[in-house]
């Protein structure tokens, strides 16, 4: 349905050695599956975008509230009764949602590993009994869960306790929901040691920390966390801001409020800047408009990040984060790759499971929520002084889970190769079977 559960699938494809297989596509989707598939992903990205107009986004906010809704998980009670949701897939997998994954499970009968709840709710409800689904928010709607969840045969990975305790409290046996934290690129942590992710972050401290004040604060800690070598970084290069639109396109004209007030900055040489546009060449062209009004195309300390296709952009995009030093971003799946020693600026959450993840990135210490963009090159400046940003990084790194892609792949019975990823596939272990991931 959008980027977070791609971006999940993307890492587990490739840590367990398979391809990704598009539930909405062919081959797995027949082609009167297709419309249905094609008018459900439509319908939410409009809506999505359509929050953000500033006249009329009002209705488009409170339907998405009821299509996101997540109910309070305090005080602790059964909310495992079916809800309007439940309800519209199922009348959708009866009238042949799905039909052709299950055709290919009947085939191929390959544990399936799904980042989206759809495929493991037609598995189940079909009677597979080999189905997974990672959730991708720090929080989850009763739709994640089918209707008899006490007897579902979905096994489900939950990125944080919260997540857990809310399967729980939707009637998913406990035997059936492992915590695992977030799938995190490979070529980005390096491996259970995280040895990548510490020598990007002894990097990255050494930009966001020019003077050093925030490390000698810590004492001995940063090089024992990090390694001597890492904890002792030079970098005279100006910190990388990265500001990533969701992937339906939403929030993209924050970057005409902000870009004035970090034109100075990015002139002087004492920021670099990346407006990443995704897949979508609407949005480079919207970032490109702003650049050229001011005066600002084609500068070395700017740089615009759009791909042809999905696969290419999760490339270069990780490649970028493996240099940045502070992401701004609204509170998506982004907001678990904090945990890579990444400090979040969070712009307004779009929908319930946004407000839940920024919530949880904050209260960790791992994101602030953005000030008035217009005045954007003020507070960071600031936050860059007070050694805001570097605390926050920091908070990410020792607070926030970062071994999810080797628990999931671990529970699939693989090891994800040493080493950074470089694209190819990784072999399986011996006498495992083929999984078939599915988004």
């Amino acid at each position: 349905m959008g980027l977070g559960h791609l971006r999940a699938a993307d890492a587990l494809a490739r840590g367990l050695g398979v391809p990704v297989a598009y539930a909405d596509r062919t081959p797995l989707a027949f082609p009167e599956e297709l419309r249905l598939w094609s008018r459900s992903r439509g319908f939410y990205e409009r809506v999505s975008r359509a929050t953000q107009l500033p006249a009329i986004g009002a209705p488009f906010r409170a339907l998405l509230e009821v299509i996101t809704h997540i109910p309070p998980l305090h005080p602790h009670r059964d909310l495992s009764r079916p809800v309007l949701a439940t309800r519209t897939v199922e009348r959708l997998i009866a009238r042949g949602l799905g039909a052709g994954l299950m055709a290919e499970l009947g085939r191929s009968r390959a544990p399936l590993l799904a980042t989206h709840f759809i495929p493991t709710l037609v598995a189940d409800a079909k009677g597979y009994d080999d189905a997974a689904c990672l959730i991708t928010d720090t929080d989850l709607a009763r739709a994640w869960v089918p209707r008899d969840p006490a007897r579902s045969r979905i096994r489900y990975f939950a990125p944080t306790p919260r997540a857990a305790q809310r399967l729980a409290a939707y009637g998913v046996a406990p035997g059936r929901i492992e915590q695992t934290g977030f799938p995190l690129p490979h070529e980005l942590v390096g491996g259970e040691d995280a040895p990548i992710l510490r020598r990007n972050l002894g990097a990255r401290l050494a930009r966001l920390d020019r003077g050093g004040q925030f490390r000698r604060t810590l004492g001995g800690a940063v090089g024992e966390a990090l390694g001597e070598t890492a904890a002792r970084a030079e970098d005279d290069r100006p910190p990388l801001l990265v500001f990533a639109v969701g992937g339906a396109g939403a929030q993209a004209e924050l970057a005409a409020a902000f870009l004035p007030s970090l034109k100075p900055a990015i002139l002087r040489g004492e920021l670099r800047l990346a407006l990443v546009a995704g897949v979508k060449p609407i949005v480079a062209a919207r970032f490109r408009r702003v650049l050229r009004k001011h005066r600002l195309e084609g500068h070395a300390g700017v740089t615009v990040l759009l791909e042809t296709d999905v696969e290419r952009y999760f490339r270069a995009f990780n490649a970028l984060l493996a240099d940045a030093d502070v992401i701004w971003t609204k509170p998506s799946e982004m907001t678990f790759f904090a945990a890579l020693g990444l400090p979040l600026i969070l712009s307004p959450a779009v929908g319930a499971q946004e407000r839940y993840n920024q919530r949880w990135a904050i209260e960790n210490g791992a994101a602030v929520a953005q000030r008035d963009p217009r005045c954007a090159g003020d507070w960071l400046e600031e936050w860059r002084r007070d050694s805001v940003l570097a605390a926050t990084a920091w908070n990410g790194f020792t607070l926030l889970p970062r071994q999810g892609l080797y628990r999931i792949c671990a529970a699939f019975g693989r090891e994800v190769a040493d080493g950074p990823a470089d694209g190819s596939r990784a072999a399986p272990s011996t006498g495992s079977r083929a999984t078939l991931s599915s988004v």
